[in-house]
């Protein structure tokens, strides 16, 4: 029946195979079209919306492996080009590793800036990639080479770069520009950027003081339908021998808004909770919601850590409010015994800033639908 044989067939944090992946037909059609004409695309969505399940899923496409070497990095925590540079160079040499020995040698041939990292297991004879960060002295240069060695593979590239909003953080000048002019050379690598910051990634894309306007064709990815997501769901449940009741899959996708990571993380955990041959049903609902939130308390913790005094009870506020809205009005304040509006717009800019909440079309909540939660619970 499927291409894998998994014990849980709601997949969370990594891509399997297509039986495992729900839907983004639309999408899929509309990345091979970009690819086909030759256009780099832009994808701009939350986080754990699906951007990186949705990006694995279109590499895994028959046609796409064949005719393209794909390369996939997320730069979310990189703060430098080095950085940069380093997961890079890192992510090629594991993508043509495997294919033939004079890959590996044509790598570090064309991209000599990182020939010292060049180094052959004494057990087995295999190079391997002996680079640290440390290492990556010059990284314009090495950047050229990589760019090079792209341009110069045995089949055209596609090099994604998910949080791609993240370069405007790096401490060096003018890298926006940087990155434009080597993308904009190229004559056989095509590029997907994607990333969370919607302000930032439309700023980079659609103003035109930026290197990179007008640069590709961008899209937003918008959540799962919910009709063909709980088909998904019931399905999968039938394969295994298992049910689960029409009313839990409404609930769990109106409670988490058809954010895919989510309500695959409950889906995972209700069908652990589901013997085969029984229906899961809304009664097991609270008990999967604590048992996931309970994996993920210690790090609750050190993000509650690191949030100032005077952050916090405007968070414990939006938090209670599942959406706050009109967070600097009176009865907010009052209702939520916070001193004035300016303290409050205060907080609210330094929560932004770390992604523990965020915008909404109406007023704000907390980014982390679990975390809300968690908070709603102890405070």
């Amino acid at each position: 029946m499927y291409s894998y044989k998994i014990a849980n067939p709601f997949v969370v944090g990594k891509y399997v195979s297509e039986d495992f992946f729900c839907d983004r037909a639309d999408e899929t059609a509309f990345l091979k079209k970009q690819v086909d004409n030759g256009r780099n695309t832009a994808i701009i969505a939350p986080r754990r919306l699906g951007k990186t399940g949705l990006i694995q899923h279109f590499f895994a496409q028959p046609e796409i492996a064949k005719r393209y070497q794909t390369i996939f990095i997320d730069i979310y925590a990189t703060n430098s080009l080095s950085e940069f540079v380093y997961l890079l160079g890192n992510s090629i040499y594991k993508e043509i590793k495997p294919l033939h020995k004079k890959w590996t040698e044509r790598f570090f041939g064309t991209i000599k800036s990182l020939r010292p990292g060049f180094k052959l297991d004494a057990a087995t004879g295999e190079p391997v990639f002996d680079i640290g960060l440390g290492s990556i002295e010059q990284p314009q240069t090495t950047i050229d080479e990589i760019f090079d060695y792209l341009e110069a593979a045995d089949k055209p590239c596609i090099v994604a770069i998910d949080e791609f909003q993240q370069i405007t953080n790096y401490a060096e000048n003018n890298i926006e520009a940087l990155l434009r002019t080597k993308i904009q050379q190229c004559k056989q690598t095509l590029f997907i950027f994607s990333g969370s910051r919607r302000h930032l990634m439309n700023q980079m894309f659609n103003s035109p003081s930026k290197p990179f306007y007008q640069s590709v064709i961008t899209t937003d990815l918008k959540p799962l339908d919910k009709v063909v997501y709980t088909a998904f769901a019931k399905k999968l449940f039938a394969d295994y021998g298992k049910t689960i009741s029409e009313e839990l899959l409404k609930q769990v996708y109106d409670d988490y808004e058809g954010v895919t990571w989510y309500m695959q993380m409950i889906m995972n955990e209700l069908f652990a909770l589901t013997e085969k041959g029984d229906n899961c049903k809304l009664e097991s609902y609270p008990i999967a919601l604590k048992n996931v939130i309970q994996t993920q308390e210690s790090s609750y913790k050190d993000t509650l850590s690191n949030i100032s005094a005077k952050q916090k009870p405007v968070l414990f506020a939006i938090a209670k409010e599942g959406e706050a809205t009109n967070v600097t009005s009176a009865k907010f304040l009052k209702d939520n015994g916070l001193s004035s509006s300016s303290s409050v717009q205060s907080a609210l800019k330094g929560l932004l800033e770390k992604d523990i909440i965020t915008r909404t079309e109406n007023g704000y909540r907390v980014y982390d639908y679990f975390f809300a939660e968690w908070l709603v619970w102890n405070y």
